[in-house]
């Protein structure tokens, strides 16, 4: 008997089943692969759209395969060992995400399961031709947002209390964000989590931003957008001011800035992302930006220099996990945070070739607005 690969989950939310079928679906379903083939098994709500979409060699309705009877089994392991009675298979290698209750149901059917350690699928990390396109178009969502965002701060006015005023009334974060979200959902994309992130809320990274924005502080602005019909990720980054910055923060702008020029021209396949992060680093904490603990809580750069993406916004490799390959999608967005001063990042979206990058990132680079 056979060993079939198999996952059972919802594409709409599990990277790996939908880079498989190319098909999102809310609900779980299956997928395997055993004899050279592989194969998903859905519901009649989806099967017809399956078998004109889905890129895979067979279409099974989920009908055919469960035991017949007054009380029959419509679990997914009633399912599953339905398909293995038929595919001849007595065992399933499955991610490690894979549903504990139905790989102990499984086994009670003596099917064996075996979870894969690592990525199920290692070859998502090299994206091709078409994948790029996708991501690519992704990105130009995320730069119709960031238009969005600075159109709206261009239009702010700051009142006598160094806040900004829009359209009358105190433009806060949550409303900027709306502007931003609604013109990407819009063309097309579905935005999740934008930051719109002032002053010193900015110097935690994942700080979504929240309240009245103010003139003279820095506010960043980071923006990825998921493509409606690819599912794939844009991410793109920029900090802002509206108004005058200080001197201090107008160098904390430049230092990232410049840092991450730097870095930009030494990726390349063959590169150590990792020993490019701590020379990174170092060249901050030579321009007077250490990082390090201050009063509990971490300043300077203390995040990767950068991550891939692809049907999810964070995915294998990261920048520091060793050396790049040609057709790896990266972000490069290194940041400076200092409470009190503010924070700082920028970022844009690389495809790594062998003697260095294309820029998938066409949005303008500027401190003030």
């Amino acid at each position: 008997m056979a060993t079939a690969r198999l996952i059972y989950a919802a594409s709409d939310s599990d990277a790996d089943l939908l880079y498989a079928t190319r098909l999102s679906v809310p609900d779980p379903f299956v997928w395997f692969a055993v004899g050279g083939k592989t194969r998903a098994a859905l519901s009649r709500l989806e099967v017809d759209r399956a078998r004109r979409d889905a890129r895979v060699d067979e279409v099974l309705l989920v009908d055919d395969f469960y035991a017949k009877g007054k009380k029959s089994d419509h679990s997914a392991a009633a399912l599953i060992a339905g398909l293995a009675k038929a595919y001849r298979f007595a065992a399933i290698e499955v991610p490690e995400g894979f549903p504990l209750g139905v790989a102990q149901a499984l086994r009670r059917k003596r099917i064996a399961v075996h979870a894969v350690e690592g990525a199920f699928f290692p070859e998502r990390q090299i994206k091709d031709r078409a994948e790029i396109g996708w991501i690519e178009k992704a990105q130009r969502l995320a730069e119709l947002g960031l238009e969005r965002g600075f159109a709206v701060l261009r239009q702010s006015r700051i009142a006598k209390n160094q806040g900004l005023l829009w359209r009358g009334t105190p433009l806060t974060s949550e409303r900027l964000r709306g502007e931003i979200d609604a013109v990407i959902i819009q063309a097309g994309g579905l935005p999740a989590n934008t930051i719109v992130a002032g002053g010193d809320q900015g110097c935690d990274p994942h700080e979504r931003g929240h309240g009245p924005l103010r003139a003279h502080q820095a506010i960043i602005l980071d923006i990825f957008p998921r493509d409606q019909r690819t599912g794939y990720f844009g991410d793109l980054t920029r900090t802002v001011v509206r108004g005058r910055p200080s001197a201090a923060l107008e160098k904390l702008y430049d230092t990232v800035a410049s840092g991450k020029a730097w870095v930009t021209k030494q990726v390349k396949a063959g590169a150590d992302g990792a020993a490019l992060h701590r020379e990174l680093t170092e060249r901050f904490r030579r321009a007077g930006y250490p990082t390090e603990q201050r009063e509990g809580r971490w300043v300077g750069f203390f995040h990767g220099t950068g991550h891939s993406l692809g049907l999810e916004i964070h995915e294998a490799p990261r920048f520091g996990a060793g050396k790049f390959r040609a057709g790896h999608i990266m972000t490069i967005e290194p940041g400076l945070y200092f409470p009190g001063l503010g924070g700082v990042r920028l970022e844009d979206l690389v495809v790594i070739g062998r003697s260095g990058v294309k820029n998938l990132t066409r949005a303008p680079q500027r401190l003030r607005l």
